[in-house]
């Protein structure tokens, strides 16, 4: 299973996301309670192993930024939404991981990985389980929206994904992460996770 905790903003948030030995961690670089600036983000990335795959965050981003984020934050992958990928110009070396957000049109041929998430990012608000499940025969999905410590395991049993992104779900206060939430969030996912291969 593989986990991926976004918008962190602090050096606590990234000890705890090394510490939980996930694999991916997010910078959000659009309009939110955790929103950091490239500079930041290089700085919290570095002090993440290199292991740990660094995601930049951005939602309907003009070039100009996608460029500057690209520069200094020397991001693995850029994630937004996938209309808005037709528009703008990722440098090769950086993966993209399109947004299909529920409600809005699935695009045809499906990308071989994609974050599915609900209408609005990081509000807690969960996305539709059953079409995730659909769409996780089809191609790899990385379950996003609404997910927590308590429910991220029946996610997890009901759409079947390949991976899980967690941000307001292991959170104090919007913007700070609880470094106890992200631990017990990826331990209720690898349990799930192991569940499900001992019952297939």
């Amino acid at each position: 299973m593989w986990i991926k905790i976004c918008g962190l903003t602090t050096a606590d948030s990234v000890a705890a996301a090394a510490e939980a030995n996930v694999d991916a961690i997010g910078f959000v670089f659009a309009p939110s309670p955790r929103q950091v600036t490239p500079g930041q983000a290089a700085q919290l990335a570095a002090l993440a192993p290199p292991q740990i795959l660094r995601i930049a965050v951005a939602q309907h981003p003009l070039q100009m930024k996608v460029d500057e984020i690209c520069r200094v934050l020397k991001p693995d992958y850029f994630q937004t939404d996938v209309e808005d990928l037709r528009e703008l110009k990722i440098p090769a070396h950086v993966k993209l991981l399109p947004v299909v957000r529920f409600g809005r049109k699935t695009p045809h041929p499906l990308p071989g990985r994609i974050v599915f998430e609900g209408p609005t990012s990081g509000i807690g608000e969960v996305a539709d389980w059953g079409r995730a499940a659909e769409l996780a025969r089809q191609t790899e999905v990385i379950l996003a929206g609404g997910l927590s410590p308590q429910n991220v395991a029946e996610a997890i049993q009901v759409v079947r994904p390949f991976g899980v992104d967690v941000s307001s779900g292991v959170e104090e206060v919007p913007g700070v992460k609880d470094p106890q939430k992200i631990m017990q969030f990826v331990r209720a996912a690898r349990e799930a996770a192991a569940r499900l291969e001992i019952d297939s």
